[in-house]
């Protein structure tokens, strides 16, 4: 029969070890990936925009219908 705190202190000397090797591999990445992504969120901004302001000219008219 296994001893339950002995495996617990394998699992968290492994959680140590294996953070080491993580920093030892080089990490990269696509400029062309990143482009993209910064076309994709100018889009959403543009979108996100233009329906605000529609959204905030309907109010407009809706109130000054209302109102008077």
């Amino acid at each position: 029969m296994k001893k339950p705190f002995l495996s617990i202190k394998k699992k968290s000397i492994s959680r140590y070890l294996l953070e080491d090797i993580s920093f030892k591999t080089p990490k990269s990445t696509d400029i062309n990936i990143l482009l993209n992504r910064v076309k994709i969120n100018q889009k959403l901004e543009s979108r996100n925009k233009i329906i605000f302001s529609a959204s905030a000219l309907i109010g407009l008219l809706l109130f000054g219908i209302i109102i008077f």
